[in-house]
């Protein structure tokens, strides 16, 4: 396997502010030998989900929740182990963090989301930012809960339930509204994992969207249907 080289490696590490350790002395375990990544995720990226056509606000917000949850673990499925606990900087987050925040927002979000506020009395926002899962395998696991709180809450409405009145934090939203909420809020985080997770793997990194002097490529793909645009 291919080598990141020091400059690149140093760079890299002054940029984040992370311990240029983590990339030049333990380069071995990150890029090759016993380096820890997950292949489940791996797809090219014009092999993934295809747009469908549809005027259902909710159908539509249902396959973009999807299409950000694949987007985020096509990122984190290229990022060894060590990487996904460290943090750029002090006052920044590591990708193990983000995922606890967004697994946290998620439970209390849409946990009896037609019944209850969105903010749940036993919600502690502030530990959502320290102690993550230890492994990979905890912190996936803390992932797809939250997911599948969402998908239970949000899979079972009607188009007519986006009418329907919700609080978070005691304020009136409309289902549709805190639905839309939550659809910039995770793709917010999702960007940020994708940047840590692409300048972690440097070299190895396998693009998620169209890549670089590709979209010639992609467009002729598209247009004769072997492509999707999301």
């Amino acid at each position: 396997m291919a080598r990141v080289s020091r400059s690149v490696v140093s760079r890299v590490g002054k940029l984040f502010s992370v311990p240029v350790s983590l990339y030049s002395i333990g380069q071995e375990r990150i890029f090759g030998g016993s380096a820890q990544t997950d292949t489940r995720f791996r797809q090219p990226y014009d092999k993934c989900m295809a747009l469908k056509f549809t005027t259902s606000c909710l159908e539509d917000s249902l396959s973009l929740f999807r299409y950000y949850k694949a987007l985020a673990e096509r990122a984190i499925g290229q990022v060894p182990d060590p990487a996904l606990f460290s943090s750029p900087g002090q006052e920044s987050n590591s990708i193990a963090v983000i995922v606890k925040h967004m697994a946290g927002n998620m439970r209390s979000r849409w946990t009896d989301f037609l019944t209850t506020d969105g903010e749940k009395p036993d919600r502690n926002r502030d530990t959502e930012f320290v102690d993550p899962p230890e492994t990979r395998e905890a912190l996936l696991e803390m992932w797809e809960q939250g997911w599948n709180t969402l998908f239970a809450a949000l899979e079972p409405l009607s188009e007519e339930d986006l009418a329907r009145t919700v609080t978070i934090r005691g304020e009136a939203h409309s289902v549709l509204q805190a639905i839309n909420r939550q659809l910039s809020h995770y793709p917010y985080h999702v960007g940020q994992i994708v940047l840590l997770a692409k300048q972690y793997s440097g070299e190895h990194w396998i693009a998620l969207t169209v890549p670089k002097n590709k979209s010639s490529d992609f467009n002729r793909k598209v247009a004769a249907g072997e492509a999707s645009q999301r």
